[in-house]
């Protein structure tokens, strides 16, 4: 009468994915006094389960982890199918005098079966969502430091223009033709050539302008590069 009153079944998984055609491995363990009675793995609960497993009968697809275990009746199935998706159930029956009744179950564990094509396209997908996020980035950084260059451009653009006119750079201007090179002047006081220039100055058709060293400007910021402007006006004859 006291058989059986410190059994334990164990059904420790909740749930689990498998892909269709691998092999589903289900969990299923015993302790303490067993009554007398077989072990059975039952699909679905109530009137319409299914038995799975039992220590008696045919089950081509399915085999036991630890064959001959009288503690251990973990099963795998093999090649699965989508229809074998659903809420697997260990059970320990007993022996009575109307046959065999349930004495105690597991908690039930519930399979879903997917394609298995899906995970690699799963996986594809993400990695081109982290390309795209990558890619994303990139631009924006890009775009980050354009800005950030343009407004440093005109900051240094504005300097000279806020002061309301440009500084003028000292030039060298040496004019000449090409055999015969004429003096060099500086072009805060040099003049435009009149009506009644030299004959020298009339057969002037190339300039070179060479820049004299500027004296440094105050409130530039270190590391900050402007743009030099020179405005040069000609006499056309």
């Amino acid at each position: 009468a006291q058989t059986g009153q410190n059994f334990e079944l164990q059904q420790p998984q909740d749930k689990v994915s498998v892909a269709a055609g691998d092999t589903l491995t289900l969990t299923c363990t015993t302790s303490g006094d067993s009554p007398l009675g077989p072990v059975k793995w039952l699909k679905g609960w109530g009137s319409g389960n299914k038995t799975v497993y039992g220590q008696t009968g045919s089950f081509p697809r399915v085999t036991r982890v630890v064959s001959g275990s009288d503690t251990d009746f973990s099963i795998r199935i093999s090649d699965v199918r989508p229809e074998d998706a659903g809420t697997y159930y260990c059970v320990k029956f007993s022996k009575s005098l109307g046959g065999e009744e349930v004495f105690q179950h597991g908690k039930g564990t519930e399979v879903s079966v997917h394609d298995a094509a899906l995970v690699p396209s799963m996986v594809a997908a993400a990695v081109m969502l982290f390309l795209l996020l990558l890619l994303g980035l990139f631009i924006a950084f890009c775009m980050y430091r354009r800005k950030h260059r343009g407004e440093a451009d005109s900051q240094c653009l504005a300097g000279p223009a806020a002061a309301g006119s440009f500084s003028p750079i000292p030039l060298r201007c040496c004019g000449g033709t090409p055999s015969t090179p004429s003096e060099i002047r500086d072009s805060e006081t040099s003049h435009l050539p009149s009506q009644q220039s030299s004959k020298e100055d009339n057969n002037i058709h190339y300039a070179d302008l060479q820049p004299l060293p500027a004296a440094p400007r105050r409130g530039r910021s270190p590391g900050a590069v402007c743009s030099e402007y020179a405005s040069i006006r000609v006499a056309a004859k």
